[in-house]
């Protein structure tokens, strides 16, 4: 299996980096109390430094925003996976899903980058970054009816059909992770805007959190243009 980031998507965002983080044989079943309280950590201070922020127009939202727009998806409508993260923390409305998550969860609210992952063994064929030709097969997770992509808006897609939509907005109910997930692939992404360090810092975050917690057989990698494609072993 390969992790691809196809031309249509460097032709939009050429700058752009993805981090990558391929998990093997972790426990998502397991509580993990230590995550549980690192996840309230980092909601109390999130909330904290957000408080009062109008969030539209935050540094940590904006770019997003724009890049969104760049692909025909209304921001307003469609919110980006760390706009959506960081108002649910400002709220109090942010809960723990499972260790997976919420260990990603917290990487993402320390570094404000959008954080997601899915199940290996729900994914066929290659993983593609790409954009969609259009009405590619897709239903959001905890959804009974399709709601397949726009032509041309910025997906995670297998051989079946969308995996993600509007590049991080919403995953898809058929590869999400589950308390039975064992290997998983977890993403980190950035515009030009956030700097390698930054996402590098939050990818070495996240490998060092699922190896201490969940299982200790993680590789990364980053990939930008020139650097498009991953082998999963």
């Amino acid at each position: 299996m390969y992790f691809r980031v196809e031309d249509s998507f460097w032709e939009l965002f050429p700058d752009a980096l993805i981090g990558v983080a391929i998990a093997r044989g972790v426990d998502n079943r397991t509580p993990r109390p230590d995550l549980a309280a690192g996840l309230a950590e980092a909601i109390e201070q999130t909330a904290a430094r957000l408080a009062g922020a109008e969030m539209a127009s935050h540094p940590d939202v904006a770019p997003w925003r724009q890049a969104y727009a760049a692909f025909g998806a209304k921001p307003s409508k469609y919110r980006s996976s760390i706009e959506a993260l960081l108002r649910s923390a400002q709220s109090g409305r942010l809960r723990g899903i499972s260790p997976l998550v919420d260990l990603y969860n917290i990487v993402s609210l320390r570094h404000a980058l959008p954080c997601g992952g899915e199940d290996l063994a729900a994914i066929e064929g290659d993983l593609r970054l790409t954009r969609a030709a259009g009405g590619e097969a897709f239903t959001l997770i905890g959804a009974a009816e399709p709601d397949p992509p726009a032509p041309g808006e910025v997906i995670y897609r297998d051989d079946i059909g969308a995996v993600c939509r509007c590049w991080n907005w919403r995953e898809a109910d058929r590869t999400k992770l589950t308390e039975a997930t064992a290997d998983a692939f977890l993403c980190i992404e950035a515009l030009p805007i956030h700097g390698e360090a930054r996402l590098r810092a939050a990818l070495g975050e996240l490998a060092d959190g699922v190896r201490r917690a969940l299982g200790d057989r993680v590789t990364t990698d980053v990939l930008r243009r020139g650097h498009a494609e991953l082998a999963i072993e």
